[in-house]
């Protein structure tokens, strides 16, 4: 069992504090599926159907701050591919819609109402694609790659990076093998301080989108931990380690108390997010008013 001193010897890395000091912030979910009354698109909507024509970022964000929300999430591209900023890499996205007459960004317009009512702006970019040929392909990997390094250096200082470890198959009937370590790579290189999220190695997901946590939620965690969400399997590497240690599951009741760290030799601190939707799904349906 780790002693004391070992565990009070696990300190957050810097970007780590910047994150805790967040405290509390949105998830906005706002894409082809608040048309089209879906929660999981498959691709083939047409982009015709995006067409806010009454969107006010501005009041996102006032409503967020009046909350007492630190920062907002945009869900710049979801299962189905759609992408709300300008991209260069699929013609599945704002500049194929009506929105702003094919010239509009809803990441853009986000970051100047952030900007000036003075939140903090992240982006969840999904790594399952159902729109993109190349998916189920390495060449899917350098695409997504593309659409991180557009986000990172077109839209100012960016707090988090959320990826979640989402795995269907894309058109091709393929399933992709996210390539995370390079993701992980290019984040920090362009965006040092954002907070790589859920399946990432500063931030882990509670287990749930219920908001249930465990009665004690710690921070020092086996470094093993940290791939759980992103490697099948993670926690046995070997026929060895299958006997020697426990396999860790993000829905386990304890996940760092000393009895669970028994037999570890490696820590990390890996503290929880929460993420809960106030609707029934996460994008907005009119049915479900």
């Amino acid at each position: 069992m780790p002693t004391l001193e070992q565990l009070t010897a696990v300190r957050p890395s810097p970007k780590q504090l910047l994150w805790h000091e967040m405290e509390f912030y949105a998830f906005a979910h706002f894409s082809v599926n608040t048309f089209t009354g879906k929660e999981w698109g498959d691709g083939r909507e047409s982009p015709s159907v995006f067409n806010p024509i009454a969107l006010d970022t501005d009041q996102w964000v006032r409503s967020f701050k009046d909350a007492g929300m630190r920062g907002v999430i945009l869900t710049v591209k979801h299962h189905d591919g759609f992408c709300l900023w300008q991209t260069a890499t699929t013609q599945h996205c704002v500049r194929s819609s009506p929105f702003r007459g094919g010239k509009g960004d809803v990441l853009a317009e986000l970051r100047k109402s952030c900007d000036t009512y003075g939140l903090k702006l992240g982006i969840y970019l999904s790594p399952w694609d159902r729109n993109c040929p190349l998916y189920g392909t390495d060449e899917y990997n350098d695409y997504y790659i593309a659409q991180l390094t557009e986000l990172l250096t077109g839209y100012g200082e960016i707090f988090c990076v959320w990826m979640d470890g989402a795995c269907g198959e894309g058109k091709n009937g393929k399933k992709q093998n996210y390539d995370f370590e390079r993701y992980y790579k290019v984040i920090e290189e362009l965006q040092p301080n954002a907070a790589i999220c859920i399946c990432g190695p500063d931030v882990r997901w509670c287990g749930n989108e219920a908001g249930k946590v465990r009665q004690s939620e710690w921070s020092v965690l086996p470094s093993r931990f940290r791939m759980a969400e992103t490697v099948h399997g993670a926690s046995q590497t070997s026929e060895q380690d299958a006997v020697r240690l426990r396999k860790i599951s993000s829905s386990d009741a304890d996940l760092g108390s000393r009895k669970a760290l028994e037999g570890e030799t490696e820590l990390c601190w890996y503290p929880c997010e929460t993420d809960v939707s106030i609707r029934k799904g996460w994008f907005y349906h009119k049915k479900s008013d």
